[in-house]
């Protein structure tokens, strides 16, 4: 079967990755792969590594509107998805659509906002709509949020709650680039500008009819299927978690292995695709006990994997 786009799509990524956003490879697969599967992304470092440049990358690469929040302590509900105005002309309330009205949405530096003003995505998140004033407004499609977060450790920082972290089909960090090429980026500076004049290799249509060929077309066996339960049942029996990994986080690896299968160029899921994707779909929805805070939550999740027989499809 020939797949829908595929060329394009992973043109975006060599381009980014070779040109703009060197360093960043493993970051930008991610950040495809939770577009493809209709997911949102999470990426969790420090300050001042790329990922303002990594969303602005793939939003000029892709043609979609973009969108940005920074978020602070005093930043408001509203000033995610927007205000009625009263227009005294028409004697009436217009609405003035907030940065959430964007295909691609950066929302920067998340867990330093109020859990109240985090809470205005979730609808978002999951249902692509806002509802403000009992009236009901569908964004653009694709919709998909890019946030990052910041070490829990820092100052000013409030940890997500779990119903906010399980919207996110996937976490990634960004990480330092080797010496060599560090240093070859601060002689370059910064690459904004260059972002700003990509020209965009796929259509907005060909990007829903791609996530949609994605979903639809890319087959996963029934095996596959066997596979990711398995792994969702040894989670809920694992005694070093607080609770296993959700329904949701089941159907969630099964949209990301989808896209990773897409990209490696087959139109079927082999179980190597969940186990490439499982960690970044997977960790940020586990919590580990008090008792076993000491343990790598992401060594847990591999034992895990490591001890799951691998079926054959």
């Amino acid at each position: 079967m020939e797949l829908l786009h595929r060329q394009p799509v992973l043109d975006v990524i060599d381009i980014l990755a070779s040109r703009y956003l060197q360093g960043k490879i493993k970051a930008l697969r991610t950040a495809m792969i939770s577009l493809l599967a209709e997911g949102h992304l999470l990426i969790e470092d420090i300050p001042g590594l790329g990922k303002t440049s990594l969303a602005l990358g793939l939003a000029a690469a892709l043609g979609l509107d973009f969108g940005r929040i920074q978020c602070t302590g005093d930043l408001l509900p509203s000033d995610i998805t927007g205000v009625s105005i009263f227009n005294r002309e028409e004697n009436r309330f217009h609405f003035v659509k907030g940065p959430i009205f964007n295909h691609l949405l950066l929302v920067d530096e998340i867990n330093r906002t109020l859990p109240k003003t985090q809470s205005a995505l979730l609808e978002a998140m999951e249902e692509q709509r806002v509802t403000l004033e009992g009236v009901t407004y569908q964004l653009p499609e694709p919709f998909m949020v890019i946030a990052t977060q910041n070490p829990l450790d820092h100052v000013g920082t409030f940890p997500l709650p779990e119903s906010q972290l399980d919207r996110f089909l996937m976490t990634t960090d960004i990480g330092y680039p080797p010496p060599a090429l560090e240093q070859q980026i601060i002689r370059q500076g910064s690459v904004r500008e260059d972002l700003a004049r990509i020209t965009p290799l796929l259509t907005h249509e060909q990007i829903i009819e791609t996530r949609r060929f994605v979903r639809k077309k890319i087959i996963l066996h029934e095996k596959i299927a066997a596979y990711i339960h398995e792994l969702l049942q040894r989670s809920r029996d694992h005694g070093s978690f607080v609770n296993g990994i959700s329904t949701r986080g089941g159907i969630s690896l099964a949209a990301a292995a989808r896209a990773q299968a897409y990209l490696q160029g087959r139109a079927f899921v082999v179980p190597e695709d969940v186990q490439v994707v499982a960690l970044a779909v997977i960790s940020h929805r586990l919590e580990l006990r008090p008792e076993q805070d000491h343990l790598n939550k992401k060594e847990v999740l591999r034992s895990l994997l490591k001890d799951i027989p691998v079926p054959v499809v």
